[in-house]
C-alpha cells in the first residue's frame, strides 16, 4: 500500500484543503484584470478588439481569459469539496468521480500550460506588429472625434505610454500616422494624450508644448508595447507558478484518491477474512 489506513484519508483530506486554495487562487487573477481598469477598459476595448491572433481578437482573448481562470476556479473548489466529502465519508462513489474530474483538469490545464508557453514568443512578435499598423490609422487628438483615436488616447493616459515603441524625440511611431501625414496635427509630434498630468476632464484645455511640440519634457517616455506586455507578463507569471503547483496538487490529489480506495478495499478484505476464519473455527 502507499498509504497506511490511518495516513490515507488525512493525506486526503489535506491535498483537497489545498487544492481549495489554488481554486481560490485561479480566481483571483482573473478578478484582478477584469478589475484592472488600465487592461481592461471601455474605452480601450474597441482598440484591443482589433488585434487578431489566429482568430480572435485581443479583446475577447483578454475577457476570455479571465472569464476561464475564474470558471476553471470556481470548479476546482467545487472538485476540492467533492473530494473532502469522499475523504470523510469513505464512499468509494464520491472519490470514483472525484479521481476522474480531477485526472480531466489535469490533462486541461496540462495542455492550456504548453499552449501558453507554446505561443507566448509568437504572440510578442505579432503584438508589436500589429500595434504599429494600427498605430497609423491613428488621426484626432481628441477623444470624441475617432473611436480608434479615442481608444489610443486613452491607452496612452491609463498605461502612461506613449507610441508603440518608446519616444525619444521628435522622429517617433506617430510619423506614419494619419494624424501626422494628413497635417492634422499642426506643430505637434505627439499628441496631448502622451503628457503626463493629463486626465479625460482635462483633456480639452491641457497644453504643453514641451511635451507635444518639442518632445523634450513632460510626456510618457514608456512605449504603450513595453506597457502592455510588462502588465500581462505580471498575470502570465501568476498564471504559469499557480497553473503548473495546481497540476501537480491534481497528480498528489489523484495517487491519495486512488490509494484511499485501496486502503478501504484492503480494510475490508482483511475484515471478511477475519470474519471468514473466525467462523471456520466455531464450527470446528
Amino acid at each position: 500500500m502507499c498509504f497506511t489506513e490511518k495516513w490515507g484519508p488525512i493525506f486526503l483530506k489535506v491535498i483537497n484543503v489545498i487544492f481549495l486554495i489554488f481554486g481560490l487562487a485561479l480566481i483571483v487573477p482573473g478578478v484582478m484584470i477584469l478589475a484592472n481598469n488600465d487592461v481592461v477598459n471601455s474605452k480601450v476595448l474597441p482598440l484591443m478588439k482589433q488585434l487578431t491572433f489566429g482568430g480572435i481578437n485581443m479583446g475577447d482573448m483578454i475577457i476570455g481569459l479571465c472569464v476561464s481562470l475564474i470558471v476553471v476556479g470556481t470548479l476546482v473548489i467545487l472538485v476540492s469539496l467533492l473530494g473532502l466529502i469522499g475523504a470523510c465519508s469513505g464512499n468509494p462513489a464520491y472519490l470514483d468521480i472525484y479521481g476522474g474530474i480531477v485526472l480531466i483538469l489535469f490533462l486541461i490545464k496540462a495542455f492550456a500550460v504548453f499552449m501558453w508557453i507554446e505561443n507566448n514568443s509568437k504572440l510578442e512578435t505579432w503584438m508589436k506588429t500589429n500595434l504599429v499598423s494600427l498605430l497609423n490609422n491613428y488621426g484626432s487628438d481628441d477623444l470624441t472625434t475617432s473611436e480608434t483615436s479615442t481608444s489610443w488616447n486613452y491607452l496612452f493616459m491609463l498605461m502612461s505610454c506613449c507610441g508603440v515603441n518608446a519616444v525619444t524625440g521628435t522622429t517617433n511611431d506617430f510619423d506614419s500616422s494619419a494624424w501626422i501625414t494628413s497635417s492634422s496635427a499642426g506643430s505637434k509630434h505627439i499628441p496631448t494624450s502622451c503628457c503626463t498630468g493629463v486626465t479625460s476632464e482635462t483633456y480639452s484645455t491641457f497644453t504643453n508644448t514641451a511635451c507635444t511640440d518639442s518632445v523634450t519634457s513632460g510626456y510618457n517616455t514608456k512605449g504603450c508595447y513595453d506597457a502592455i506586455y510588462t502588465s500581462l507578463s505580471a498575470y502570465y507569471i501568476i498564471f504559469i507558478a499557480v497553473g503548473v503547483t495546481v497540476m501537480v496538487v491534481e497528480a498528489l490529489a489523484v495517487v491519495a484518491a486512488v490509494s484511499k480506495k485501496h486502503n478501504d478495499r484492503y480494510s475490508e478484505t482483511s475484515t471478511s477474512e477475519v470474519e471468514d476464519i473466525s467462523k471456520k473455527k466455531q464450527k470446528v
